[in-house]
């Protein structure tokens, strides 16, 4: 019998439900903020990525940022999690400036979905379990059916992934995040490469995973409409400026 898995130290053991995601929920708006960004900017040579942005998020709350193609939603991403260097401003993650978190406990902690899936040769259950393996521990076989029964992926376990579609393969690597147990879930245009057939399939998977994480989401998208039928909330994004405007999106 499979060790059981050690959970994470900012994981809540008391929570024995899920947590619907939801910006008009009286919880999201009453506390603190669980992610807050102040005067973020990123300037790469001559080339300004981001400009000065501010916002917050709060646990049980989905939040879209939308804009055009080079707007720089990404690169925004990027910054949350340490994935690219600030060159002004801070990010906070309840409270604690996330510069002064070891990297391994923040990417664990503010989980990303790339664009692209990137997963690892061998099984599905052997991506869903990497980041687990890399600490020495073990899941066990019904805790990676249960987080494939939340993506859609029932019985996938042991498929190789070099057979998997595109929609397949984005739903492991959704998978293989909430593994983690995030407190913020990162999605980078999780569905920007798919079918429009695949793409309804991953965002049906999407609210899955927003229901299972127990803190906040943060979606990426030039699909106005995408981030309407997710989030709560939408920011707009235009050449590295967030807008003032915020409007309301799925409640």
């Amino acid at each position: 019998m499979p060790p059981s898995r050690a959970k994470p130290p900012w994981y809540n053991m008391e929570a024995n439900t899920a947590v619907t995601f939801s910006a008009q929920s009286d919880s999201a708006h009453s506390a603190a903020p669980l992610l807050r960004v102040e005067h973020l900017a990123r300037q790469v040579g001559e080339r300004v990525l981001v400009r000065d942005a501010s916002f917050t998020l709060r646990a049980g709350e989905t939040l879209a940022i939308t804009g055009p193609s080079g707007a720089g939603k990404s690169s925004l991403l990027r910054l949350l999690n340490r994935l690219d260097p600030p060159s002004a401003g801070e990010v906070f993650l309840e409270s604690r400036n996330v510069s002064s978190l070891p990297i391994r406990d923040l990417r664990r902690r503010v989980g990303m979905v790339m664009q692209q899936a990137n997963l690892f040769s061998g099984t599905v259950a052997e991506n869903v379990a990497y980041g687990h393996s890399l600490l020495g521990l073990r899941m066990s076989v019904s805790e990676i059916e249960e987080l494939l029964v939340t993506v859609g992926l029932a019985g996938y376990a042991a498929r190789d992934v070099s057979v998997l579609s595109g929609g397949e393969a984005q739903r492991v690597s959704l998978a293989r995040t909430l593994a983690n147990r995030p407190q913020v879930l990162l999605l980078d245009e999780p569905t920007s490469a798919l079918d429009d057939q695949s793409k309804l399939v991953v965002e049906e998977a999407l609210r899955q995973a927003m229901r299972r994480v127990e803190g906040a989401c943060l979606i990426v998208t030039h699909d106005a409409a995408q981030a309407a039928r997710l989030a709560g909330r939408t920011l707009v994004m235009r050449d590295g400026l967030l807008a003032d405007k915020v409007s309301g999106g799925a409640a």
